[in-house]
């Protein structure tokens, strides 16, 4: 088995960039409505479904343990499982590339002299290109899955890895079958496209020679395949033919059958939104069933092969960057939650049959091919996968580590280097703020700053402070509190970030103004680099050194007694999730994360612990209450702090409408490069469909939103803007 890690010199094919541009562009322009109306309904779907599950956090963690130790114990398994299929007279083959799987399968097919085989859908039978080996050698291969024979007929590779074909409305598809079909039917319903189709499908099931499937999870003790469907027809292609072939990922192994049932729970949850699919099949072949020749053929007995894939996941298994991948269910929810996916799908967001934030790590592991996984560029870190991931992969840190790795293999990382060190940048144009702000918009610096590091001039660039947090601080010379909040004293800090330093000040004056006011003194910290800017990059390095400074500093605060307040989420996020692995401290990380806090947060722990008065928060008496509308940011949503601000402004007795989109779709300097502009924009569409809307049937609405590029999105669109929730609740008080 070839082990060790994927790297930049493994590289043989550097597509050209544009591949990805053209990809997005027409992914906009054609399948966008298609995929956005499909994937927001299943995240719909399972939020609703997840919350009839009572222990689903208990189930999470059951599977990723099971998952860990079944990755760990692998080389185990597949032994394990070879000998107990072969003692019931399976076959079994162990294919180290995807050449050997699929002439294998062609092998067998021509042992049998098989003219049709009929095909559940397989993700991985996508990966070692299974249909093409097959169709050269003069077989007919019949997807039975509606979407894959959607496919099929239009001959488009799949853009999800649950509902392949999830890019086409239903007109394109009545449009596909006239075009393909002789028909006088209207197919203008999804119930007559789905008639037509099972009526064709339902002859192939008939007269095929063979069965391939692959296996949603396979058992080493008891050799038993788990297969969850909604149409049944994997029960015909595992059953009608007398020859039936899996084939299946290594990586799908686990220990026992005995398993099963938590993944049962987890995958129609987090996939479609149901409690359970149509169809849970679990077989443990050959079946002990007799062989029913409704083909006319006259096979005696059933036959099963076993066709275990490896194809790169050993060497996956083997490098750090890439292991976590293997724990992967293909329940998509990480597609169905991502906002870029939401816009463009998998064929802008994925490879030749992995798409998604999960898709990258899969293709650069299953291809060795680097430049393949470059579509892992879409993702922009913005963590909403992570929670909604049943396995809890740290998806971001994934794709960061294929971003590091192709600026490493030589791609052009200027545009990297310039957004990934702004703080450097910040503090030269803080000196003359005034100076820079004229310069940074004028005509001719727009368009070199769009050539140079590819900013798009259509964004309006955040103008710089004329006094930065720390200068105003100082001139404001804040002493201790008036009175203790509650009559406890507490000594806080704000985490001066280098935006809220250099462009952003008026919130984190806002934030000490607020505490101030309730007696509680706010003490700044200088101005520190966190590491997001670098870590968005792909400059790992950089923003591990940043955390581990930062991280140093921050125990020197909480060792005197301090709780730390962050305005800005995404240094939030970094410093209660993503340092942990950069610094390398587990017992550090854990000290620091628990005395940090978002400043809503804070006043809703101290009201709940009996140590503020709500009283001192409400507005002065006879002040009408604006109604709010409140979009929260992306980490705050994956900290579990998404409503925290509707529930203390809920406290005060105001009306808050919360957004219900996943992302902005500004996502920090995502939304500034010109490459990803006009997606940005796309992904903002509905946020922005839904503060009109408000603004339209409620006017004087205020709109809230604590990310810096929240509001920036935001403003674009909108001359009333949005205001951080810390800064509205000092104005009113």
């Amino acid at each position: 088995m070839k082990t060790g890690t994927i790297h930049p010199r493994d590289v043989a094919d550097k597509s050209p960039k544009e591949n990805l541009a053209r990809a997005i562009d027409f992914a906009l322009d054609i399948e966008s409505a298609a995929v956005r109306h499909n994937t927001q309904t299943f995240n719909a779907n399972r939020y609703a479904a997840i919350e009839r599950l009572d222990d689903y956090e208990a189930l999470k963690d059951r599977a990723r343990a099971i998952k860990e130790e079944s990755i760990r114990r692998l080389p185990e398994l597949v032994e394990i499982l070879t000998r107990t299929v072969r003692s019931r007279g399976g076959h079994v083959v162990y294919a180290r590339t995807k050449d050997e799987a699929s002439v294998y399968v062609r092998e067998i097919c021509r042992a049998h002299a098989v003219n049709l085989a009929v095909k559940a859908k397989s993700i991985t039978s996508e990966e070692i290109e299974l249909n093409r080996v097959l169709e050269a050698d003069g077989i007919e291969v019949a997807e039975s899955d509606l979407a894959e024979f959607i496919l099929q007929i239009s001959k488009e590779q799949p853009s999800h890895i649950v509902t392949p074909a999830i890019h086409r409305s239903r007109e394109r598809i009545s449009e596909l079958f006239k075009s393909h079909f002789r028909t006088d039917r209207p197919l203008d319903t999804g119930e007559e496209l789905t008639e037509f189709a099972r009526d064709i499908l339902r002859q192939k099931f008939l007269s095929a020679d063979i069965g391939i499937s692959g296996a949603n999870l396979v058992s080493a003790e008891e050799g038993a395949l788990l297969l969850v469907e909604s149409e049944g027809n994997i029960r015909l292609t595992t059953t009608l033919p007398a020859v039936h072939v899996a084939v299946v990922g290594i990586e799908k192994i686990i220990p026992s059958r005995a398993e099963f049932g938590t993944f049962i729970e987890l995958l129609a949850a987090s996939a479609t939104g149901q409690s359970l699919t149509s169809y849970t099949n679990i077989l443990e072949p050959p079946i002990p069933s007799p062989v029913l020749n409704l083909n006319g053929r006259t096979d005696a007995a059933r036959e099963f092969h076993l066709v275990l894939v490896d194809n790169g996941r050993m060497r996956m298994r083997d490098d750090p960057g890439l292991r976590e991948a293997l724990y992967c269910i293909r329940c998509s929810a990480c597609m169905n939650v991502c906002a870029n996916f939401q816009a463009v799908g998998g064929h802008a967001f994925g490879g030749e049959c992995y798409s998604g934030g999960i898709g990258g790590a899969w293709t650069v592991g299953t291809s060795g091919d680097l430049m393949k996984g470059r579509f892992a560029e879409l993702c922009t870190g913005c963590s909403r996968c992570v929670p909604n991931c049943p396995v809890r992969i740290d998806i971001p840190r994934l794709n960061t580590t294929i971003k590091e790795r192709l600026m490493q293999a030589g791609e052009p990382a200027l545009q990297k280097q310039f957004f990934g060190h702004f703080s450097a940048m910040a503090r030269f144009a803080s000196l003359l703020p005034g100076l820079s702000n004229w310069f940074s918009n004028l005509g001719m610096s727009r368009s070199l700053l769009e050539l140079v590091f590819g900013v798009d001039r259509r964004r309006v660039i955040p103008p710089f402070a004329r006094k930065t947090l720390s200068q105003q601080c100082a001139a404001s010379a804040r002493s201790g509190a008036t009175r203790p909040a509650g009559g406890k004293a507490r000594k806080v800090a704000l985490f001066t970030d280098v935006y809220t330093q250099y462009n952003n000040p008026r919130v984190g004056m806002a934030a000490i103004s607020l505490f101030g006011k309730l007696g509680i003194s706010v003490a700044p910290t200088r101005v520190m680099e966190d590491g997001r800017a670098a870590l968005s990059q792909g400059l790992v390095e950089t923003a591990a050194r940043s955390a581990r400074n930062a991280a140093g500093l921050l125990e020197t605060i909480v060792d005197d007694g301090y709780d730390l307040l962050f305005t800005e989420p995404s240094v939030l996020a970094m410093v209660r999730h993503d340092s942990r692995v950069l610094i390398g401290n587990d017992a550090l990380f854990e000290k620091v994360r628990a005395h940090c806090f978002d400043p809503i947060e804070y006043l809703n722990r101290m009201i709940d612990a009996g140590e503020l008065d709500i009283q001192l928060l409400k507005p002065c008496a006879g002040r009408e209450k604006a109604p709010l509308f409140y979009h929260g940011h992306c980490q705050m949503k994956s900290l579990g702090l998404g409503m925290d601000t509707p529930r203390l402004f809920r406290r005060l007795d105001f009306i808050v409408d919360v957004s219900t989109v996943e992302c902005c779709g500004m996502a920090g300097s995502f939304g500034y490069k010109k490459q990803y502009y006009e997606l940005s924009k796309n992904v903002g569409r509905d946020l922005g469909s839904q503060i009109g809307k408000r603004l339209s049937s409620s006017p004087g609405t205020v709109v809230l939103a604590s990310g810096t590029s929240c509001r920036e999105q935001i403003g674009a669109d909108f001359k009333e803007g949005a205001v951080h929730p810390v800064e509205f609740l000092d104005s009113i008080l």
